[in-house]
C-alpha cells in the first residue's frame, strides 16, 4: 500500500516527539530507539504474513543488534518477542512454521553472549530448513527455548526494574538511599494527556483518530496486534514522562492514516480520492508544521564557552578528568578531550560526589573528594565511585558521615594523583544549581535531608524607596535589613557586590548589616542578577570560585 506508507512516513517525520529529538545537531539515541524496534516489528510481521523462515531469520538479527543501538530498550524488545510468540500459538499452533520462528527469537532474546547468539540462530536456521523434526519436537525445542530466554533475560526483573524506575520517584529503597534523578529530569516528569496527544500527533484529536485508526488497523489485520507495546509505552509517557512518545509516533502514523484511508475508500475516482486523502493528511499534520515553523532552537553551547572549552583542549592530557553536572558531560568529552564522571548516560549514584564537590562548604574537602572520585573510577576499572568507596549493598558498608568526618580531619589517605581534575563552574548552571545541591543535601542512610538550603535567583527586581521587590514574594528592607520571603522576616548578613572592575579582574565589595544573620544578597553586576541564598550556600565551590574568584 504504497500511499499509506508514503503519507504514513510525512506523518511520523514531523511529529513533535520524533521531531524535536532528530533534529540536525540535536540528535539523540531516539535516532535508533525509535527506528531499531520498527525494523523488529516488520520482519516480526512478515514472518507472520508471508510463513517464511528468512524473515524470521532477518527479525532474529534485527533482535540481535538491537542492543548495540540502544542497549536500555531491551525491554520493549522482549515485550515485541512474547507478543509476537503468544500471536503465533494463538493463531498459527497447528504450524510447524511456528515452533521454528519461536527457538530464533527465543535465541536473540536471550541473555546471552552475541557470538554465541549468532552462530546459534544460524545454525536453527539452516536446520530447520531440513525439516527433520515432527511438530511434537519442535514444540519442546520452542517451549525449552523460551524457558531459557526467560531465565537468562531476567525478564520479570528487568520489566519490573523499569517500571520502578519511572514510576516510583524518591530515593533507593535499599543499601545508602541515594537521591533517583529521575524526579529532576524534565523528560521523565508527568505529563498531561494533552502534551501526550501533542506530541505523538499533534493535537488530542490527532491522537484520537490515531487510536481509532489502530483499532481498525487491528481488526482488519490481526498482525498489527504486534505493535500495542509501541502504543502502550506512548500511553505510559503520563507517568513516566515525554522520552517515551516518540516510540508510538510511527504505529500512531500508520493508524491514523489507514483510517483517513478508510474515509476516502468509498470514493471510485482514483484521482479524486487521492487527492482528498492528501488534503486530508495535510490537514491532520498542520498542526506539527506550524510547531516546526515556530520551533526555534539555540545551539547547545554559545561561542563564548566553546572558547574556554578549547582552551582547556590544550591543556594538561586526555587522561585528565573534569567534574561537572551530568548535563555538560557529553560536550565537555566532545569540545576538551577530557574525561567525565557522570554524562547524560550515566547520571548514577556518582550524582551525589558530584554534587557534594559543586556544593561543599570546604573547597579543601571538594579538592580531596575530587582526587579519591576521580582514582577510585580509574582503579575499579570505571565502576560506580559512589558504591564502590562506600561498599554499597555490601556487609561491611562505610558509614558515611564518619568518612567525610575523616576526610574534613586529614584523617583519610589521598590516592596517588595519577592525572589532573578540574572543576567546570558554568554561568548556565546556575538556574539548575539548588538542584544540584538537593543530590548530596541527604543523609544516605534514612533518605532524609541534612538541611533546607535558601537559593533565589532575580534578574527582574523593582525598587519603591527603601523596599527593593525582587519577584515571588521577595523583598528587602534597604532601612532595616530585613529579607522578606512569603510571611517571614529574615535579616541578612551582608551585601556582596561582585563584577569586573579592569583587565579582567573581579572587584568584590562587602556591606555588613547583621554579621550573624544567616541570609546574604549577592549582586552579580556582570550578568545583571542578584541572588539571594544562605551562608551554606554562598560558602560553596561554584559561587566562591566562579563568581568571586575566591580560590583556596
Amino acid at each position: 500500500n504504497l500511499s499509506l506508507g508514503f503519507f504514513s512516513a510525512l506523518v511520523g517525520s514531523v511529529a513533535l516527539s520524533y521531531y524535536n529529538r532528530t533534529m540536525t545537531g540535536y540528535y539523540d539515541t531516539d535516532m535508533f530507539s525509535a527506528m531499531a524496534p520498527m525494523f523488529i516489528l516488520y520482519f516480526l510481521l512478515a514472518t507472520i504474513e508471508k510463513e517464511k523462515d528468512i524473515y524470521s531469520l532477518f527479525a532474529a538479527l534485527a533482535i540481535l543488534a538491537y542492543p548495540f543501538l540502544y542497549d536500555s530498550g531491551r525491554s520493549l524488545v522482549y515485550a515485541l518477542g512474547i507478543f509476537f510468540m503468544g500471536y503465533m500459538l494463538v493463531f498459527h499452533r497447528k504450524e510447524n512454521f511456528t515452533y521454528q520462528s519461536i527457538v530464533l527469537i527465543s535465541i536473540a532474546l536471550m541473555g546471552i553472549a552475541w557470538y554465541v547468539k549468532l552462530p546459534l540462530i544460524l545454525a536453527g536456521y539452516f536446520f530447520f530448513k531440513q525439516e527433520r523434526l515432527d511438530q511434537k519436537k519442535l514444540m519442546i525445542f520452542a517451549g525449552l527455548a523460551f524457558i531459557f530466554f526467560l531465565i537468562t533475560g531476567n525478564v520479570f526483573s528487568l520489566l519490573y526494574a523499569k517500571l520502578m524506575n519511572y514510576t516510583i520517584r524518591g530515593t533507593e529503597q535499599s543499601g545508602l538511599m541515594f537521591f533517583q534523578v529521575a524526579q529532576t529530569v524534565r523528560e521523565a516528569g508527568q505529563i498531561p494527556f494533552g502534551v501526550m496527544a501533542n506530541r505523538i500527533s499533534g493535537s488530542t484529536l490527532g491522537v484520537l483518530i490515531s487510536l481509532v485508526g489502530y483499532g481498525f488497523l487491528v481488526f482488519r489485520h490481526k498482525p498489527f496486534i504486534l505493535a500495542l507495546p509501541l502504543i502502550g509505552i506512548g500511553v505510559f509517557s503520563l507517568v513516566g514522562g515525554l522520552r517515551f512518545t516518540v516510540y508510538a509516533v510511527p504505529v500512531a502514523a500508520i493508524s491514523a492514516v489507514y483510517l483517513l484511508q478508510l474515509i476516502t475508500r468509498p470514493i471510485e475516482q482514483k484521482k479524486l480520492r487521492l487527492a482528498l486523502l492528501t488534503l486530508l493528511t495535510v490537514i491532520f499534520i498542520s498542526p506539527n508544521i506550524k510547531h516546526i515553523i515556530e520551533y526555534k532552537v539555540p545551539t547547545v553551547f554559545n561561542v563564548e564557552e566553546v572558547k574556554v572549552l578549547d582552551r582547556l583542549k590544550d591543556v594538561g592530557s586526555d587522561k585528565d578528568y573534569v567534574i561537572a553536572w551530568w548535563d555538560y558531560g557529553y560536550p565537555l568529552w566532545f569540545y576538551t578531550n577530557k574525561n567525565t564522571l557522570i554524562d547524560g548516560g550515566k547520571h548514577n549514584h556518582d550524582n551525589y560526589l558530584v554534587s557534594k564537590i559543586l556544593t561543599s562548604t570546604s573547597q579543601k574537602e571538594a579538592a580531596y573528594l575530587s582526587r579519591i572520585s576521580v582514582e577510585t573510577y580509574v582503579s575499579s576499572q570505571y565502576k560506580n565511585v559512589a558504591d564502590t568507596l562506600f561498599k554499597n549493598h555490601q556487609e561491611d558498608q562505610v558509614n558515611v558521615e564518619s568518612f567525610f568526618d575523616e576526610l574534613q580531619a586529614d584523617a583519610i589517605e589521598l590516592p596517588k594523583a595519577t592525572r589532573d581534575v578540574y572543576l567546570y563552574l558554568p554561568l548556565r548552571m546556575l538556574s539548575i544549581f539548588p538542584t544540584v545541591k538537593v543530590f548530596s543535601n541527604i543523609d544516605l542512610d534514612t533518605g532524609k535531608k541534612n538541611s533546607s538550603p535558601f537559593f533565589f535567583e532575580s534578574s527582574k527586581l523593582t525598587q519603591d524607596k527603601e523596599i527593593i521587590n525582587f519577584g515571588s514574594g521577595v523583598l528587602f528592607d534597604q532601612k532595616t535589613g530585613l529579607l522578606t520571603v512569603g510571611n517571614e522576616k529574615v535579616p541578612v548578613s551582608k551585601i556582596v557586590t561582585t563584577g569586573t572592575v579592569a583587565h579582567g579582574k573581579v572587584g568584590v565589595n562587602v556591606q555588613t548589616i547583621h554579621p550573624t544573620a544567616p541570609m546574604l544578597v549577592l549582586t552579580l553586576q556582570n550578568f545583571v542578577k542578584v541572588l539571594i541564598l544562605d551562608k551554606a550556600m554562598y560558602a560553596s565551590p561554584y559561587i566562591q570560585m566562579f563568581f568571586l574568584e575566591n580560590y583556596d
